[in-house]
Parts: C-alpha cells; structure tokens; sequence
C-alpha cells in the first residue's frame, strides 16, 4: 500500500463508525464492531469491522468470517460504491473526510456533497446507497418475470425509495427500483438503469417512462457474470436487460450483457480474448440497425457473430410464456454444438 493510501486507511479508522454508517448502512453497532452481511453492504453478521484501536490492532480493519476475506475502510469504499481504481477509491474517501465527523442518522448529521446530476459519480452514489437485492421487491419483480440469477450478481441492487422526477409536470416522488449498474470491462461503474416497481414489486409502477438510464453508457453494459479483466471467449449481449436476464437464467454460466438501447449495442465494446458473440435478435427497425452495427465491428475484430432469435417478442417472453425447459431447448438449436453442451443444462 502506498504512503497515501496508508494516510487515508489511518484517518478513515478515525472516523470507523461514521464510515460504517455512510457505506454499510446495512449493519449495527455491537461492542467494539460493526457488524454486517459483507463488504458489499448485505444485511447479516458475517463480516466485523473493528471500531477502535486495541491490542489485536488498528481501528477500521475488517474480517469477512464466512469468506476468509480482509481488509480496511478503503477496501470498504471500493466495494460498497462499486468502484476499480485507486484513484476514484481515493477521491471518495477524501470527499468523505472533507466533511465533518458525520453523527448517528437521528441526530441530523451532514452528508456528502450533492454529484453532479446524470454523471458516473451520481451513478455509483446511488449504487453504493442501495442494497442486495435478496429479499426486496427487486428480487419478486424479477420472479414475476421469470429471471431467476444467482446471488453473487453484483451488479443488481434495490432502492426502496429512489427519487423520481416527471419530465411533464415537474412532480416528484420517491418508488421502489431496481438499481443496474452499467460497467465497463473491468467492471468499473460508469451509470446505471433504473426500473421503478409497483408498491408490491408486482411489475413496474404506474408511470409513463418507469425506466431511466444515467451516466456514460456508450461502449458499457449491464454486464451479468463478467469477471473483470479476464478473458470471455464466448458471450451474448443485447438491448434489453430482461431479455438478457432471461438467456441468464436459462444459460447461467454465460456472460450477457445488457446495452439499454439499440444505439449503444452498436457501440458495446468486446471484453478480452472474445471469439464468438451471441446477439438477441430485436424485431424493430432500431434493433435490426443495432444489431447490423455490432456484427460488423465484430466481424472486423475477428469475432463470429451469431444471431439469437426468440419465438414470441423477445426472450421474456419465451421464457415466462413458453417457459424455461422449452426456451433452453430453442436455444439449443441455434448455439454452436460445443457451446450448447457447455451452457445450456443437460437433458
């Protein structure tokens, strides 16, 4: 660790408990820790953060017990905001030690300063404020429509009241949603989606655009089992994130990415050492350009680009009315002999 970084992990154990209250909000106070799920804000009582100094070493260092894993308040920055270099891990704790010892959330404490509105900074606030998605009307919604994913999808999060501003009237108020970070490859938060649900999670709410995207979205996805930096030799991307989620439940080790929009699947760029690409077919004009686009920069990139093509609207469809077991075997007749045997569950 550089002198910097040991400056800043130093000044933040100072302030242990107001950090932990600002980035795992999730947790509680019990003795000399704070106690929550994980690194990344899960509600439970696995991972221990020490509040104060004493004799088995400094304030701010924490232990996952379930995972094995370790580290201090930096590392609790990086992961709770979603953030993959130093520099931005850096700027946010110095953003949150500009600031006065922040109190207890019932004694009026001031908070950070405001980011700037649609900006990647805002994006990765909003992220890093809310929560795993297990348990919430986040996870029902997604039930509703089928897409079952597995727990360690980092990129879903759910807000219980997320700020929502009609364009037309100029009238406000706070809905539940499910939070989608954008990422780039190395899985750094450049915006996210946002999807505002009904009161009871059964469906979207009732608003005229109940979907809204944020930040630097161009040549980023909501990227589903992208491990940073590694290789992908095979993956599927696509506009919509359902329609994705959908082949991810149905495909659970396959990488997917989720563009938002025709015009950014056209500019998505490849992870590392990507050799074949799967493409969900959309039946609008947008769509068929989109798609047109992105198979011509692949092919020019040495990567096969594959069409996937769904029976009804697009693949939520085929899965919540067609359901899984028929879905899986459409898709087994359109991926390469090598790949169904590899993704899709056998038999």
């Amino acid at each position: 660790m550089t002198g910097s970084a040991s400056e800043l992990a130093r000044r933040l154990g100072d302030q242990a408990e107001a950090v932990c209250r600002e980035y795992l909000s999730n947790g509680h106070r019990s003795g000399n820790h704070w106690i929550v799920g994980d690194v990344c804000n899960t509600r439970g009582r696995s991972m221990h953060v020490r509040l104060e100094a004493n004799t088995k070493g400094p304030a701010g260092k924490w232990v996952d017990e379930q995972s094995g894993e370790h580290g201090d308040l930096l590392d609790v920055i990086a992961h709770s905001c979603g953030l993959a270099n130093f520099r931005e891990v850096a700027d946010e704790a110095r953003r949150f030690l500009s600031m006065p010892r922040p109190q207890s959330p019932t004694s009026g404490g001031q908070r950070q300063p405001a980011a700037a509105r649609g900006s990647p900074d805002a994006a990765r606030r909003l992220f890093g404020m809310s929560q795993p998605i297990a348990g919430t009307l986040a996870e029902r919604y997604l039930a509703g429509r089928g897409i079952r994913l597995a727990a360690h999808e980092r990129t879903l999060r759910f807000h219980p009241g997320c700020y929502y501003r009609d364009l037309l009237t100029g009238e406000t108020q706070n809905l539940p949603a499910l939070i989608a970070a954008v990422t780039d490859r190395d899985g750094r938060i450049t915006g996210l989606q946002r999807t505002w649900l009904a009161p009871d999670g059964n469906g979207k709410a009732t608003l005229i655009d109940p979907r809204r995207s944020l930040g630097h979205l161009l040549g980023n996805a909501i990227w589903l089992g992208l491990d940073p930096g590694a290789e992908v030799p095979v993956m599927a991307a696509g506009e919509g994130f359902e329609t994705m989620a959908s082949l991810r439940t149905v495909m659970p080790t396959l990488p997917v990415a989720a563009a938002t929009s025709a015009n950014h699947l056209a500019g998505l760029s490849f992870p590392l050492g990507c050799r074949r690409l799967y493409i969900a077919a959309d039946a609008d004009a947008a769509g068929r350009h989109g798609i047109e686009r992105l198979s011509r920069r692949a092919g020019k990139a040495g990567i096969l680009a594959l069409a996937l093509r769904p029976q009804l609207g697009d693949f939520n469809d085929d899965l919540r009315y067609l359901g899984p077991a028929h879905l899986t075997a459409w898709l087994g007749d359109q991926l390469a002999a090598e790949d169904a045997r590899r993704f899709l569950p056998s038999g």
